[in-house]
């Protein structure tokens, strides 16, 4: 990747490969072909894949073509409303659909869906989905937030969770977590919206409506608050968040 200029400047000013995220939905691809070999793919398995390689594929997008100067969903939103398209924007407008699409062929709920819960279920995803492209400023920190996110969602859907369909990706994460820690790439965007998009996929099709509300209104309060202050920032001047967020990296 470096050799083929696909490199941008970390918060240090180095110049590392950028989107290595990328390599997470085809190391699922190629677990799930697999799985068919062995007669043990499970037939909405590609709903997920095709969601996480063409979210993969809008983040790569960004990270190679996308411009800093428009951030936060105000923002894209804003230059969409005076006729200018951002790399953003079209990850926005495109991922609501991908949200859309994933949460109409949910198959816990395909033959009894209600229009209130697909609303809530494409929030969910596509929250998540920003979400964890919000904490990718910092090695390690997406994985971290992934992490954080993940234990409690198998704890409440327990019984419930499909490991067949996420272990492949996650194994490559937890693979890619140390080369992410020493800076030696960055997931960039292809990386962090599978990751978002993954926690968004397991609360829609292993939770109740209960815990998914209750998930949805954590995440519209995040985003509320990263539109009037920075992560980053507050990250910093909280002492076990600044902890945490410095844990293994080096």
């Amino acid at each position: 990747m470096q050799e083929s200029g696909a490199v941008k400047e970390n918060y240090l000013g180095q110049e590392i490969p950028v989107s290595a995220g990328i390599s997470f939905p085809l190391v699922t691809m190629g677990i799930y072909l697999l799985y068919g070999i062995a007669g043990r793919f499970d037939w909405h398995f590609h709903i997920f894949l095709l969601g996480i390689m063409t979210i993969s594929l809008l983040g790569l997008i960004d990270d190679m073509l996308g411009k800093r100067d428009v951030t936060g969903f105000k923002g894209h939103f804003k230059a969409l409303f005076k006729g200018r398209l951002t790399t953003g924007g079209l990850k926005a407008l495109a991922g609501g659909g991908i949200a859309f699409y994933l949460a109409l062929t949910n198959p816990t709920v395909i033959n009894n869906i209600s229009v209130g819960e697909v609303i809530l279920d494409t929030l969910l995803i596509a929250l998540f989905t920003n979400m964890l492209n919000l904490l990718d400023l910092r090695p390690g920190r997406a994985i971290k937030g992934f992490l954080f996110f993940l234990i409690p969602i198998v704890i409440m859907g327990l019984g419930n969770i499909e490991w067949m369909l996420i272990a492949p990706l996650l194994g490559a994460v937890l693979y890619y977590f140390v080369i992410d820690l020493r800076a030696g790439a960055m997931m960039g965007d292809a990386g962090s919206n599978v990751l978002g998009l993954t926690l968004g996929y397991l609360c829609v099709i292993s939770l109740g409506l209960l815990p998914r509300l209750f998930i949805l209104l954590g995440l519209l309060a995040i985003h509320w608050y990263t539109e009037k202050y920075s992560l980053s920032q507050t990250i910093e001047k909280v002492r076990v968040l600044k902890v945490l967020d410095e844990l293994g990296r080096g």
